[in-house]
């Protein structure tokens, strides 16, 4: 019998079947609309998220059980009554809540953020998104006074509509900045700290279990796994013992290493204490995370400037590199996520010359994304002495000279991942063992070594870091005047 799982991501719904033979295919898949109302802000429309998460369930019709991967941080609010959405989904690079935060840190907050999230303090998580809606939507507090509002991360919303349970998993509430990651539940002076009432969110359960069952034209279906998007993915490259780690490239990049039952903190290198996952009836399985805020995102942008046309242009891309001709980019287009956590920092180039030429700045975008990742990487080496294969997924993975650049400039092997859909596989896969279901392997990985030594361009790429970061300071410090 197959299992379904359903992967929510930023800019698409997918259904992906997972049979027993570990062969898979996606039974649909459905773009939905960016909504940009202003500078930094970036919202879904939640009805079109979940009548495209029902139509792909509906394509997918006829299985044994059904798991849900979500975005993360992206969250709104909704009547508790109704069931109704009561605003956009705020999602995870909305930047709006930036003023909050600042505040949050000059007060010196950070530390007890730090001390019970294991998350510093950044617009990125949910935490103040879901503050801003209290504080600035009269709805939100009407029924607050009411005692119908609902806030949560867009998992919640969804099972709360959809199968009538009101709970989220404690992967994707460890990324709220509200959930005290030793206890495991909501943290009372957290919620206190940003405005969100916890008797608002929903009830914090493990990664499987009991889901409640979706409703389908052709039947009904049990929901048995709810997981955050990157622990799916790291779940689905097979990662289970500590210090397997996973870089998965999509519009950012997400970097996760298994570290077992025990939390590792390492704030000093930016990296953030998380759970992976927590299967019902057993302890919560714990790892380090680092992020970067722009990737194929990055891609995108420069082929919308023009500087390629297509994907095909970029599966020439071969010969030297660009920064052996003296060109960086740093990818800082939404400022700088892990180790550096800046969100002041500005995307630039250095070193341009007139010998330069769209190619050469296609390829510096694409390097200054391998760049970033070897950045994260090598701080979790650093602190959890994990240094062997890095398993890659996601679309820049598709890409061989990227591929080839990341293996020189980490000196490790690289496994790209042959499955397309890592993260719904991964999703499916917890599905699997809580039915006690035994899948067949996918695809093996195809595995490449370094081939050219590449530490002078570490540095190099270091310093473009280092004036990236002072720009954006001089940019932040002029518009205070």
């Amino acid at each position: 019998m197959a299992i379904v799982a359903i992967d929510q991501g930023t800019t698409s719904t997918r259904a992906l079947v997972l049979n027993e033979d570990g062969s898979t295919h996606i039974a649909r898949a459905i773009e939905h609309r960016q909504i940009y109302p202003q500078s930094g802000w970036v919202e879904h429309d939640p009805e079109e998220l979940l009548a495209n998460l029902l139509a792909c369930a509906e394509a997918a019709a006829g299985c044994a059980a059904i798991g849900i991967d979500n975005q993360g941080e992206s969250c709104l609010a909704w009547d508790g009554e109704t069931k109704e959405a009561i605003t956009p989904v705020i999602v995870w690079q909305d930047t709006r809540t930036e003023p909050q935060i600042d505040r949050l840190k000059a007060d010196g907050a950070e530390a007890l953020v730090l001390d019970r999230a294991g998350l510093p303090l950044d617009s990125y998580f949910s935490a103040s998104k879901l503050a801003w809606i209290l504080k600035e939507v009269p709805e939100a507090r009407r029924l607050h006074a009411a005692g119908r509002l609902r806030l949560g991360t867009t998992d919640a919303f969804f099972l709360d509509r959809l199968t009538g349970r009101f709970v989220t998993d404690v992967t994707t509430a460890s990324r709220t900045s509200l959930m005290n990651l030793g206890t495991r539940t909501w943290d009372p002076e957290l919620c206190d700290l940003f405005g969100v009432p916890s008797e608002t969110l929903p009830e914090i359960v493990p990664s499987t279990g009991d889901f409640g069952t979706l409703t389908l034209d052709q039947g009904s279906v049990p929901v048995v796994a709810s997981i955050v998007d990157q622990q799916a993915a790291l779940y689905g490259h097979g990662c289970r013992r500590p210090g397997d780690t996973k870089v998965t490239f999509g519009t950012g990049a997400f970097a996760l290493t298994v570290t077992g039952p025990d939390i590792l903190r390492a704030p000093e290198e930016g990296l953030l204490p998380t759970i992976a996952w927590q299967k019902s009836g057993e302890a919560p399985v714990y790892a380090l995370d680092g992020g970067i805020y722009t990737a194929s995102a990055a891609v995108n942008w420069a082929e919308r400037l023009g500087l390629f046309d297509g994907v095909s242009d970029l599966d020439t891309l071969s010969g030297p590199s660009a920064i052996e001709s003296g060109l960086v980019f740093v990818p800082a287009l939404s400022g700088l996520a892990c180790p550096h956590w800046d969100r002041a920092a500005r995307g630039a180039w250095f070193g341009l010359s007139l010998d330069h030429g769209s190619k050469d700045l296609t390829m510096a975008v694409l390097e200054g994304v391998a760049f970033r990742a070897a950045e994260v990487i090598s701080a979790m080496q650093a602190r959890s002495g994990a240094d062997g294969p890095l398993s890659i997924d996601g679309g820049l993975t598709n890409n061989a000279y990227f591929n080839g650049f990341l293996a020189d400039i980490l000196e490790r092997e690289i496994r790209v991942s042959r499955e397309p859909e890592l993260t719904a596989r991964g999703t499916a896969e917890l599905v699997a063992d809580c039915l006690g279901m035994v899948i067949g392997s996918p695809a093996p990985n195809t595995v490449l070594r370094p081939e050219q030594e590449r530490s002078g361009a570490r540095k190099k790429f270091a310093e473009a870091v280092r004036l990236a970061r002072a720009w954006g300071e001089t940019g932040r410090s002029t518009s205070r005047v």
